[in-house]
């Protein structure tokens, strides 16, 4: 076998074992895990770990999520197919080269402009053409291309920024893990007639949102003392 041939087994693997077997079977977003290659986006030297069951660092503090937590996280927007999406937190770039396979088009932001360049180069290589890259502050979102029908976050807030809130569109989504260093709980907000609302998911850890939004330096040290690692 090839290493493409590995890679491409232990893909199958991770779909079957890690998110279809843990109850997503939305044929769409199990086929965009199937397409997409997540050993492209981890560091060279963690590449033979990249389809293991849980988050990997990629430099600056930040995390490539557990793969369920990345499905999970995308089953909860429910996209068609003609949606225009926003995810907070590139990070890797690994998210949103799986919803660019699932919606019209993608704004991605991202903090760091050395990740943001990364993960553009990663999805130049793929040829995901559906997708603009932005680097900037997150937790003000991108209102140049609002109003979004869905938005992600991958990092946990105290509260859902109001600017998000603000750029999503009438009967839109927003997936954000909300809490503090302690902990967080996923939420799908959602907007109907102007007026938003919230569900709870389930308990996660992630890093902690960045920005005039986010946390301030001082809870950011807090978070650090803390393991942040997503995986369930």
């Amino acid at each position: 076998m090839t290493g493409e041939d590995v890679f491409a087994a232990w893909r199958e693997a991770m779909v079957v074992e890690q998110i279809e077997r843990r109850g997503i079977r939305d044929p769409r977003v199990l086929e965009a895990f199937r397409r997409i290659p997540r050993h492209e986006f981890v560091p060279p030297a963690l590449r033979s770990r990249a389809y293991d069951d849980g988050p990997l660092p990629i430099g600056k503090g930040q995390t490539i999520s557990q793969p369920f937590i990345v499905a999970l996280m995308t089953s909860l927007l429910q996209l068609k197919g003609d949606e225009k999406v926003l995810e907070v937190g590139t990070g890797s770039g690994y998210q949103a080269a799986i919803l660019s396979v699932l919606a019209k088009w993608v704004y991605t932001i991202e903090r760091y402009e050395v990740l943001a360049q990364r993960a553009k180069a990663v999805f130049d290589r793929l040829g995901l053409k559906n997708i603009t890259v932005i680097c900037g502050d997150g937790s003000l979102g991108y209102p140049e291309a609002a109003p979004y029908q869905g938005i992600i976050v991958t990092a946990a807030a105290a509260a859902p920024p109001p600017p998000l809130l603000e750029q999503l569109d009438e009967g839109g989504r927003l997936v954000i893990p909300i809490g503090d260093y302690m902990g967080q709980v996923l939420q799908v907000w959602t907007k109907e007639q102007g007026r938003v609302d919230y569900e709870d998911i389930l308990p996660v850890s992630f890093v902690p949102l960045r920005g005039r939004y986010g946390w301030s330096p001082q809870a950011w040290e807090r978070f650090e003392e803390n393991d942040f690692e997503e995986e369930m």
